[in-house]
């Protein structure tokens, strides 16, 4: 209980909120090359190394942690991270983290990775842990915008790592031949033919609103259609809506040409298989679809398939084909090998039912925790909920990191005590 006193009596005494805002201006608003805006900036320096050395010398021992704790963490985002030390005993040792949705908002950061939360994420770098982007994009949409925010030399440092398509292959610079796994190799032709095939249908068998409304994303293996519109506007939700009954009736018949088998509707066989996701019965129930067909008289041969896929639907942004088999919690575990991360504790960061599968693979292994936006899909919010309750709003992504940052500080701060 020490350690909570010490906190109670940190956030009542100091003026952590001016604190918070001079320790933000310093790192994020480096000296720039005007006199003015330099004296203004060693300034606020010199302000914040005092405020930091009055509680150093204010608290014996603990002073130094718990100065940088006021200049960086609100007081929930402190209790939180005693909280979370308190519980596991010790600190974060490799970031996972999604990209769409999760570091970044359409509708709250103008799709971009806010300043703050970029800083942290090079923070995290200084100090030794990997960082593994867990995302369903291409490499190349991914790579860009990481150099683009955290630069190259971050980037191809050895300790970042991609996993991208949803865990379809593993991309870490500086490792030789381990720098690009490519995971969907090491399929059986069963699965890698059936996505050929609707890969290649997909757009030319397609109803002209969907041709037209629609376009391939360049994937080295999954089947993403997007939206022309914006995403998550009310034409790209109607479009993907209508993409995903499209997609769902398409791989039926895809399937059972496949494995040469007799279904009479091979579409309402694969819309009722896959809305046992409630996202997807609810958007197929909506457009009227038959979602009622005889499951349990499949043929086996077209079920095995079934059971090896997916069919990804994400609100006004994409509908996909996945492999069941190669899954982010897949890839995220050649990254740590990749990594050469033994003993993980990872924070995993998402928002999507892809995200969730490496929130289990973590708890089921007492690997680490999860966070997720307010936004989440309504399982992933549960999952983290009942774990350790890290929701944060969208945008602020931020906050958890945050959370994670002054959980290391307490960790190191335990270490030094015993």
């Amino acid at each position: 209980m020490e350690q909570y006193d010490q906190l109670y009596r940190l956030y009542e005494t100091a003026d952590t909120e001016t604190l918070r805002a001079y320790q933000e201006f310093v790192d994020l608003f480096p000296p720039l090359r005007t006199r003015v805006a330099l004296d203004r900036w060693e300034r606020v320096r010199e302000e914040l190394d005092e405020q930091k050395a009055v509680i150093a010398e204010e608290f014996p021992v603990t002073g130094e942690t718990y100065a940088e704790i006021a200049a960086r963490l609100t007081r929930e985002e402190a209790f939180t991270a005693l909280d979370l030390y308190a519980k596991y005993g010790r600190s974060v040792n490799v970031l996972v983290l999604d990209v769409d949705e999760t570091l970044r908002s359409a509708g709250d950061t103008d799709n971009e990775i806010p300043r703050e939360t970029l800083y942290l994420l090079t923070e995290f770098h200084e100090r030794g842990v990997p960082i593994v982007v867990c995302t369903g994009q291409t490499l190349e949409n991914v790579k860009g915008f990481l150099i683009q925010g955290l630069g190259n030399e971050v980037v191809s440092s050895g300790s970042v790592s991609i996993v991208y398509e949803s865990g379809n292959g593993v991309f870490t610079p500086k490792h030789g031949s381990e720098t690009k796994r490519l995971l969907y190799e090491d399929l059986d032709s069963a699965v890698v033919d059936v996505f050929d095939a609707v890969r290649g249908r997909v757009l030319s068998e397609a109803p002209d609103s969907v041709r037209h409304g629609c376009h391939l994303q360049g994937n080295e293996f999954n089947v993403t259609l997007k939206p022309n519109a914006e995403v998550g506007s009310e034409p790209a939700v109607e479009i993907i809506d209508e993409a995903l009954g499209y997609l769902c009736g398409l791989v039926g018949e895809v399937v059972v040409e496949a494995v040469d088998a007799s279904v009479d509707d091979p579409a309402a066989l694969a819309r009722t298989y896959f809305a046992r996701d409630p996202e997807i019965a609810a958007v197929l129930g909506a457009a009227g679809l038959s979602t009622d067909a005889d499951t349990d008289d499949a043929p086996a041969a077209v079920l095995d398939v079934f059971e090896r896929i997916d069919i990804g639907y994400y609100e006004g942004d994409a509908a996909e084909l996945v492999s069941l088999e190669l899954d982010k919690s897949a890839g995220v575990e050649r990254a740590f090998e990749v990594l050469d991360i033994d003993d993980p504790f990872a924070l995993v960061m998402g928002d999507s039912k892809s995200d969730l599968r490496v929130m289990e693979w973590v708890a089921e292994n007492d690997a680490g925790v999860a966070a997720a936006p307010d936004h989440a899909s309504t399982a992933v919010l549960d999952h983290v909920r009942n774990r350790d309750d890290l929701v944060y709003e969208a945008g602020e992504a931020s906050s958890i990191l945050n959370v994670v940052y002054g959980l290391a500080l307490l960790a190191e701060l335990g270490d030094r005590r015993s």
